[in-house]
């Protein structure tokens, strides 16, 4: 099964609480859209936002979308078996059609 994003309900404090994430830092873009790593161009702006904290004790990842608010539009939830961690990141101002690349 292919990995999809979940989509954000707007009355879950789950969805509004990341809303506050977001609203609270500053997005930080490291890897802008067409850059290439490992072979592969990035379809979509992706950084991180400013002062948090991820499962990787760096700061919780986003891919940032077109829309301009900047809203959590869906997350993707990753679980790599090699380097035994996961992650979540955030898709924020993502349409459906760049929330499913």
């Amino acid at each position: 099964m292919p990995d999809a994003p979940l989509t954000a309900p707007t009355d879950d404090p789950f969805w509004l609480r990341a809303d506050d994430l977001v609203a609270s830092a500053e997005i930080v873009i490291d890897w802008p859209t067409g850059r290439e790593r490992g072979g592969r161009a990035y379809p979509l702006d992706y950084g991180y936002l400013e002062g948090t904290s991820g499962g990787d004790g760096e700061g919780v990842d986003v891919w940032r979308g077109s829309l301009p608010e900047l809203r959590v539009t869906g997350a993707v939830f990753t679980v790599d078996v090699l380097d035994r961690d996961a992650e979540v990141k955030l898709l924020v101002g993502c349409t459906p059609e760049e929330a499913a690349v």
